[in-house]
């Protein structure tokens, strides 16, 4: 579809426009925030366009790329009024990084709405035309005025001929539907009466990361510090994963430092929290000297580019009793009553070791300008990824702020949201500027949940809401690993990569770990959070995410979120779906039960797009095997085979 470059057209004092736009998309809360796209995808806007009487409708998607001031448009299609109620649908080819604009423009075609009439008059038998040739004439001759000087000699060497009483009735209709003549006019049209939504709707395009990676968490204090934790990035790329993300790398405060098992009393070899962020050696912007120094982070940064990796930093705008801010900005935080401090609670979790800023205190433009400078400070280091911690308990306007202030200046820079609270602040902070988001996804384990919450951010929250699938966090050990074995790690392993485009794992999942602080708790005993562990990379499910990381880079019908569809398998232990993006298509089943063997026929729909009979590979072992349309019986075994992952090849 061509696209060109269009001057907005000018007004003339006239009446209002004939035209109706209305009911476009995709529009955020009546345009107040931002759909989503990615460079290289394509946004498809809509609306419904009409006008009385029944006249040719045209319309165009315009649309202004960032720090650009013309505008570029392409022809919108209609879709057939009868079915959709006189839809239109535009492409916006998304090409650079940044905040666009579009709108909607539209316009009574008077050229095509008369050949059509004429057309009409001819097929049933009318004879007198005389009037109406007439009045097609004026309407080339206008068009050619509007037009270039090529297609000028077009439509007036048409008019001439429409008016020429030397020919029949029908050589001078034909003379005015010729095709180079109508193409001629669709390059001059008229309008200077068109109707155009406003105000333009905005668009964020981020990087390609946004929408789709492979991420592997690791605590550096575990991996030898900053240079250990470089040396084991090759292998981490090797495995498929792309982006490395460390929790904060900050000075931990010494007063109020937990102990092992959040034990409130640490004895002198205990680390701390990394969450718990400030001593004397510094604040946000300083780094742990046990890691290592500033040189070893940047030689990190520089690993991580090499290999393809994008380095991933948490971001926690809270203080240990001893940050610096504490005497230098008192004003910054909450006291009691009394004068005291309140420290951080989430019941029953509580933080004796962490204090909250006080985000609406009377110095509160001082306060978000020294995060939003600690931010641009990791920018400046090479950090182009954050995960931002509890970031529900800020305010929604801080974030709106800061991010879009980030972004203004780094517009490849990823804020993803760490928010497991009320659906309404998740998707808030979405719409806010997050370009990722944590998920309920932890704790939707059976078939009918996960198929409803997949449906639910595939159809109606996808312009604004991305997810990322993590399958375990330091944080949250679900009950269903805990109890499962290594069958549910490799369940949850498996839908993590292959039902969202971003899935991330947290380092000991690949070893299975799985077991609780106690009974009923989701915290892990001897959490990595309060102590340093050895760890190494080589766990029993690596070749497993291996595998399916090389699946997701192979197929683009994993990286996006749209078309996925599920399959019935008449076994509600069996979860199964196909997932695809053109001609790309990728099938996979679940034993989500993680003790028993389960057995159904997987019914693949011929909306698939899919052959009667096809052959498939599963990418988890290069089995191959022959399905079709229909039921397809499957088996799953705990401690064999959990899943399939199935390519088709033919």
């Amino acid at each position: 579809m061509p696209v060109h470059t269009a001057p907005t057209p000018a007004r003339k004092t006239e009446a209002p426009p004939r035209i109706i736009i209305r009911g476009a998309e995709p529009v955020l809360d009546g345009g107040r925030y931002a759909a989503k796209r990615t460079v290289g995808e394509t946004l498809t806007v809509s609306a419904e366009v009409f006008a009385d009487g029944h006249d040719v409708i045209r319309a165009a998607v315009r649309w202004r790329a960032p720090g650009k001031r013309a505008w570029r448009e392409a022809p919108m299609r209609h879709i057939d009024a009868h079915i959709d109620g006189d839809t239109w649908e535009g492409d916006i080819t998304v090409d650079a990084l940044g905040r666009w604009s579009w709108t909607i423009e539209a316009w009574v075609d008077a050229l095509a709405s008369w050949r059509h009439e004429i057309a009409r008059k001819l097929d049933g038998g009318q004879e007198d035309l005389t009037s109406e040739l007439a009045e097609g004439a004026l309407l080339l001759e206008a068009a050619a005025e509007r037009a270039k000087p090529a297609d000028a000699r077009i439509l007036t060497k048409s008019a001439a001929e429409v008016t020429d009483p030397a020919r029949t009735t029908e050589q001078r209709v034909a003379a005015a539907l010729a095709g180079p003549v109508v193409a001629a006019a669709e390059r001059a049209p008229d309008r200077t009466r068109s109707a155009t939504l406003e105000p333009a709707v905005a668009l964020d395009a981020d990087p390609e990361r946004a929408r789709f990676g492979s991420w592997y968490e690791l605590f550096p204090r575990s991996w030898g510090g900053l240079r250990g934790t470089a040396q084991v990035v090759p292998q981490l790329a090797e495995l498929g994963f792309d982006v490395l993300y460390l929790p904060p790398v900050h000075p931990i405060g010494r007063k109020n430092r937990k102990g092992p098992n959040n034990a409130l009393t640490a004895g002198p070899e205990d680390p701390g929290s990394p969450w718990a962020i400030g001593a004397a050696e510094g604040g946000h912007e300083a780094l742990h000297p046990e890691l290592g120094t500033l040189d070893d982070f940047a030689a990190l940064v520089d690993t991580c580019d090499s290999h393809g990796v994008d380095l991933a930093l948490d971001l926690a705008f809270q203080c240990s009793a001893d940050h610096p801010w504490l005497t230098e900005h008192p004003e910054w935080f909450h006291h009691r009553p009394d004068g005291t401090l309140k420290y951080a609670e989430n019941p029953p979790k509580r933080y004796q070791d962490i204090y909250n800023l006080h985000f609406g205190c009377e110095d509160w433009k001082a306060l978000w300008q020294a995060l939003l400078d600690v931010t641009l400070t990791w920018v400046d280091r090479g950090v182009r990824v954050f995960r931002v911690d509890n970031p529900h308990t800020k305010p929604l306007a801080f974030w709106e702020w800061m991010i879009a202030e980030v972004r203004g200046q780094h517009p490849e820079v990823i804020f993803l949201a760490e928010a497991f609270t009320r659906q309404a602040m998740m998707r808030a902070l979405g719409k806010a500027g997050f370009n990722q988001s944590y998920t309920y996804f932890t704790w939707k384990n059976e078939r009918t949940e996960l198929e409803e919450y997949l449906t639910e951010l595939s159809t109606e929250m996808a312009d604004y809401y991305r997810p990322n699938f993590f399958a375990n966090t330091p944080d949250i050990l679900h009950a269903y690993l805990q109890h499962g074995g290594r069958p549910a790690f490799e369940a949850r392993l498996v839908l993590a990569a292959t039902l969202s485009p971003t899935y991330g794992i947290y380092s000991g999942f690949e070893d299975c770990e799985n077991v609780p602080v106690r009974p009923g708790s989701e915290e892990y005993l001897d959490s990595e959070k309060y102590e340093t562990k050895a760890r190494t990379l080589d766990g029993p499910l690596l070749p497993m995410a291996a595998a399916l990381n090389r699946a997701r880079r192979a197929h683009p019908a994993l990286q996006q979120l749209p078309g996925l569809e599920f399959m019935d398998t008449a076994n509600g232990q069996l979860i199964a779906y196909v997932r695809r993006a053109g001609r790309d298509t990728v099938l996979v089943v679940v034993n989500v039960d993680p003790h028993h063997p389960q057995e159904g026929l997987v019914n693949v729909p011929a909306s698939s797009g899919l052959p009667p009979a096809f052959t498939v590979r599963d990418v988890l072992d290069g089995g191959e095997y022959h399905w079709r349309l229909g039921g397809n019986y499957v088996r799953l075994t705990p401690g064999e085979r959990q899943a399939h992952v199935l390519e088709v090849v033919s």
